[in-house]
């Protein structure tokens, strides 16, 4: 009877340190501090990384904040309240060109489509970007991927950014759909879950993707300082194959797999509704296969700021992207 007790006492005790089960505890974990540009369905690989515990499983006890707007995360990281950065890599161009002594390099990319959407007050069933002439608009940040990418496309369809019509840049990152709902303006750019929002309320309409009319762009990638990566490539390189899980997810499972798996991330969001939307990105090919923030993109990113007039300098690929963790993960 003893013998007896005594091996069900050993086989709880393994149970429980997690002896067999191939998890670490969580005092074997390595904490990390993630701050993202915003908590959007947009990032949905990410969170899937997350939910189905794809971190856990590469040793990583992560901290998600967001920091709402590129801006924000980039004082995080130098400041060191962050270890990671999620945001548009504008912002590692703009302080790399401000001659740091530790600048921020870009280990992997997320998306290859802007993520956000033009909301009309009133709805449009055949809109064209020619409608968006002589009207008022809330865009995005100076200077930011949102607001810069908006401008490629209204160029693209010869439309001038500053004569031809109205854009509000003076409103906070996260903010312009409340401020849509109070406001005049005509249109506002917004992300998701906020543009689907707007529409269950009645205040506004979906009437186009920029990420279908922009084309590929490099839109958000993972960054860190220069210091960070050259003391911790290990945590990089296990952070990074965790995202590469939460890819693969997305790329072999179906919009309703995904939403279910990221519905604890959006409490708020009913499940339908956050099915919806990851069946726009997912059909919109939003998401890479892998996380290597390849050299053409880079160059069409430093085009786009180019055009914008926000380009300090071109900035040498070498300096700020490292591939060789995202080339690893995807083996």
């Amino acid at each position: 009877m003893k013998k007896w007790i005594s091996a069900i006492l050993v086989c709880l005790t393994i149970l429980m340190t997690g002896c067999g089960s191939g998890q670490k505890s969580t005092a074997e974990l390595t904490p990390v501090t993630l701050n993202e540009v915003a908590h959007s369905i947009f990032y949905a690989p990410q969170y899937v990384a997350i939910e189905n515990g794809y971190f856990e499983e590469e040793g990583i006890d992560l901290t998600l904040v967001t920091g709402f707007g590129a801006d924000k995360v980039a004082t995080a990281l130098v400041s060191g309240d962050a270890d990671i950065g999620f945001m548009g890599s504008e912002s590692s161009i703009y302080i790399y060109n401000q001659t740091p002594d530790d600048y921020i390099v870009n280990f992997a990319q997320l998306t290859q489509r802007a993520g956000n959407f033009l909301v009309s007050r009133e709805p449009m069933n055949n809109f064209s970007w020619e409608d968006l002439k002589n009207t008022y608009v809330l865009g995005g940040r100076k200077g930011g991927m949102p607001q810069m990418v908006f401008e490629f496309i209204l160029k693209k369809n010869g439309i001038n950014p500053t004569t031809d019509l109205t854009i509000d840049q003076s409103i906070d990152f996260g903010s312009t759909a409340a401020a849509f709902t109070s406001n005049d303006a005509d249109f506002t750019v917004e992300f998701e879950p906020s543009a689907t929002a707007l529409e269950s309320e009645g205040a506004g309409y979906v009437v186009a993707s920029l990420g279908e009319a922009s084309g590929y762009v490099p839109y958000t990638a993972y960054s860190v300082k220069q210091s960070y990566l050259t003391e911790h490539p290990e945590i990089l390189q296990a952070f990074t194959n965790a995202l590469q899980k939460g890819m693969e997810y997305v790329q072999t499972h179906t919009p309703e797999e995904i939403a279910k798996v990221i519905q604890p991330q959006f409490e708020e969001t009913d499940l339908e509704t956050i099915t919806t939307i990851v069946t726009r990105y997912h059909e919109q090919d939003t998401w890479k296969d892998n996380l290597i923030f390849e050299k053409e993109s880079f160059d069409l990113l430093q085009n786009i700021l180019q055009e914008a007039g926000e380009l300090p300098a071109w900035t040498p690929y070498e300096d700020l992207v490292n591939t060789d963790f995202a080339k690893k993960a995807a083996e």
